[in-house]
């Protein structure tokens, strides 16, 4: 009966997270654990799990290489989560063992918002590197743990790769962009509505409120209580809720410092199939930080 069950629950993950149609890919965006533990000694597959390296050497995925998420997005000047600079980049990608063909598979933890949004971040910005194959362990490594998957506490040493990357340039955009895009594209909020509404907002981010015309799809409403996604149904009437259902709709996502909005940037393009999405790095960080910027409310 529970074989039954793992079965049935892994056919429904794979028909609801399939890649949009348009989308060449040789893996799923979006993986889930009985996928993963069936796929681990694919010779393709890269698993880079971007935990602390001490909960990494408690446990982890066997065959995983451990590259801690500060490494993949730095502070640069006053604005956190940046790109590291592109041969930073291509040394950190390399050092992973990854090369333009590999199937990356993206393992972190899943328990609170802030670490599953350093998992789509670091996908993000793979993809933004030009790796086409990059995929999400659905539920992070408690779920792995949950499913009382295999767990290794050897440190994987990775391959040798070289590595050159494609930028795919138009994935992240600057202050000015998200200004000349006010009132012509839609440019989603993804943080919740309290900081969307001006009723909160973080120590470091200057003024309380959102960039102008900016619509609310929070990012913690992706996900199920225990960090999987929602089906893709659901995300996608999320999406055409607030976003619409136009695919080629011009859409700018943002947050405070450009690690939460990596969620919806993730799962607008890759998996529900909008091809024009972009993220806005510096979010409001930068944003509130330049009194010129308007803003609501």
């Amino acid at each position: 009966m529970k074989r039954a069950i793992a079965l049935g629950t892994l056919v429904f993950s794979v028909l609801l997270l399939l890649p949009a149609a348009g989308i060449t890919r040789s893996i799923d965006p979006v993986v889930s654990t009985d996928w993963l533990a069936g796929n681990t000694q694919d010779p393709k597959i890269v698993m880079v799990d971007i935990r602390k390296v001490e909960d990494y050497k408690a446990g982890h995925v066997p065959g995983a290489v451990n590259i801690f998420y500060n490494t993949w997005a730095i502070t640069e000047g006053k604005l956190r989560n940046q790109i590291p600079p592109v041969d930073d980049l291509i040394d950190i990608i390399n050092s992973a063992g990854i090369a333009a063909d590999s199937k990356v598979v993206i393992v972190g933890n899943s328990d609170t918002p802030l670490n599953r949004s350093g998992i789509t971040r670091v996908a993000w910005t793979l993809e933004y590197a030009g790796i086409e194959n990059v995929a999400i362990l659905d539920g992070g490594w408690e779920k792995w743990a949950a499913d009382k998957k295999p767990v290794a506490t050897d440190i994987t040493k990775p391959k040798t790769t070289n590595f050159q990357p494609k930028l795919n340039k138009n994935m992240p955009v600057a202050k000015d962009d998200v200004r000349a895009a006010i009132g012509r594209e839609v440019i989603v909020d993804v943080r919740d509505p309290d900081f969307y509404e001006g009723k909160k907002k973080l120590d470091f981010v200057a003024r309380a409120g959102r960039i102008k015309n900016a619509v609310n799809l929070p990012a913690t409403a992706a996900y199920n209580p225990n960090g999987t996604f929602k089906s893709k149904k659901e995300l996608a009437d999320m999406a055409a809720k607030i976003v619409g259902d136009d695919l080629n709709k011009n859409t700018i996502v943002y947050c405070d410092t450009g690690r939460l909005a990596s969620v919806w940037a993730y799962l607008l393009k890759d998996v529900l199939g909008y091809k024009n999405v972009r993220m806005y790095d510096g979010s409001s960080e930068e944003w509130m930080a330049d009194p010129s910027a308007p803003i609501e409310p």
